[in-house]
C-alpha cells in the first residue's frame, strides 16, 4: 500500500513539473518550438478526426460514428503522420481501450495515470504537458470527456444496440463508464530534436 501511494505521489510530482515549466524553460527556443509543433499536430489530428466523426454522427448517428472510427481513426492518423515534417509523430492513447492500438504503454501510461489521478482528485488539468527526453521531447494534450454526445458511446447509459454493435466490432472494449469531465486520453506527439 505505501509504495501505490508513493508510486502515485512520484507521478504526481513529475507530472505537476511536466506541466508547470520554469522561467529558463519557457525563455527556451527549442522547448518553445516544441509546444508549438506539438500544439498545431494535435490540433490537426483533432480537427481531422473530429470533423469526421462530426459528419458521421450528423448523417447517421452513433452507429454510424462507431463504424467510422472502427474503420477510419487509425487510417486517418497515419495519413496525418504522413504530412507531418520528418521526426514528428502523432497518435492517440488511453488506459480504457476500445481499439488495442491506442493503448498507454511506458511512460506514456506513467503519464496518463498521473493525470487521471489529478482528474479524479479534481485538479483542473493542463491543457498540454511536454516532457523532455533527451534526443526529444514528447508532447502531450489531454482529451477530456465534454461534450454529452461523447458519452452516447463512451458512458454509462449506451443504448442495447449500440452497445451489442460496440461488443461485435472491438471485442474487447473497456472504453465505457465515462462522464462529463472524465479523462480519456491523450493525443502524443514525438518531436525529435
Amino acid at each position: 500500500m505505501k509504495t501505490s501511494r508513493l508510486f502515485t505521489l512520484s507521478l504526481l510530482c513529475v507530472s505537476a513539473l511536466i506541466a508547470a515549466p520554469g522561467e529558463k524553460q519557457k525563455q527556451n527556443p527549442a522547448i518553445q518550438n516544441a509546444y508549438k509543433t506539438g500544439d498545431e499536430t494535435a490540433k490537426t489530428l483533432l480537427k481531422t478526426l473530429g470533423g469526421n466523426l462530426k459528419k458521421h454522427i450528423k448523417t447517421g448517428g452513433p452507429a454510424d460514428a462507431l463504424t467510422f472510427c472502427s474503420t477510419q481513426a487509425i487510417p486517418l492518423t497515419q495519413a496525418v503522420n504522413g504530412k507531418l515534417p520528418k521526426g514528428v509523430g502523432v497518435k492517440r492513447i488511453t488506459l480504457k481501450t476500445r481499439n488495442p492500438g491506442n493503448a498507454a504503454e511506458g511512460k506514456d501510461k506513467a503519464v496518463l495515470q498521473a493525470l487521471q489521478m489529478l482528474n479524479k482528485n479534481d485538479v483542473r488539468l493542463p491543457g498540454r504537458l511536454l516532457r523532455d527526453n533527451g534526443d526529444s521531447y514528447t508532447y502531450y494534450k489531454p482529451l477530456v470527456i465534454n461534450k454529452p454526445v461523447c458519452l452516447k458511446c463512451h458512458g454509462t447509459q449506451i443504448d442495447p444496440k449500440l452497445k451489442a454493435q460496440i461488443n461485435k466490432v472491438y471485442g474487447s472494449d473497456t472504453a465505457t463508464g465515462y462522464k462529463m469531465g472524465d479523462l480519456r486520453g491523450a493525443v502524443v506527439v514525438t518531436i525529435k530534436k
